[in-house]
């Protein structure tokens, strides 16, 4: 561990350690991608970052996948693994829900933005439909209306086209470190910081 992230508050710290562990991982099987899991969380929040979202929500698009990193995770790549919820016990006791609330209901927004826009669905990769149909297909409406209703139902969709998007071989992100900060300022109880003024900037 470098300087940089001694410095950091132990769950920020925590979060680098399992980075460090698993960033490198394919996921198996249907569920595929052209991208480590490091790869698709930089580019997930460089994407929100440029979107200009608010911390709380740029840390939600770095650790949206976390929960492919817990312990139990299944390995049998037809079974659905949950990993949004997985992804709570991890970050629960340290971040607050506009943190956690997108990251709980992004898996949903896929099932919900499938079943309202008509041309979604031909933008998922062939990873994303697989799973798909093991997370419950399209909404029926009274789903739809269920999620709507959400508090974070907006950050939730937001959160699902930057994870969407965020699937580009080489594609050129900051490093982990550049967002180490911000999560800490998304952190529970850590007063906010000035705002960051280099949006998805690259590290010199």
């Amino acid at each position: 561990m470098d300087d940089l992230e001694t410095d950091l508050h132990p769950a920020v710290q925590r979060i680098a350690a399992l980075f460090a562990r698993h960033g490198s991982d394919h996921y198996d099987g249907g569920r595929q991608e052209a991208v480590t899991a490091l790869q698709h969380a930089l580019q997930a929040a460089q994407l929100a970052e440029w979107a200009g979202a608010d911390t709380p929500l740029v840390a939600a698009a770095l650790l949206h996948d976390v929960g492919h990193f817990a312990d139990g995770v299944p390995s049998n790549p037809e079974v659905d693994d949950a990993h949004e919820l997985r992804a709570l016990p991890l970050l629960g006791s340290d971040f607050g829900p506009e943190v956690l609330e997108p990251i709980r209901l992004h898996v949903a927004a896929k099932r919900y933005l499938v079943a309202t826009d008509a041309r979604y669905a031909s933008t998922l990769s062939s990873a994303s439909i697989h799973t798909l149909a093991q997370q419950g297909g399209p909404m029926s409406d009274e789903e739809c209306r269920a999620f709507e209703a959400e508090p974070f139902a907006p950050q939730a969709v937001m959160l699902r086209r930057w994870d969407d998007a965020a699937k580009e071989p080489h594609k050129a992100t900051p490093s982990l470190a550049y967002f180490l900060p911000l999560l800490e300022q998304a952190l529970l109880h850590t007063p906010q910081k000035a705002p960051r003024t280099v949006v998805g900037a690259l590290d010199a």
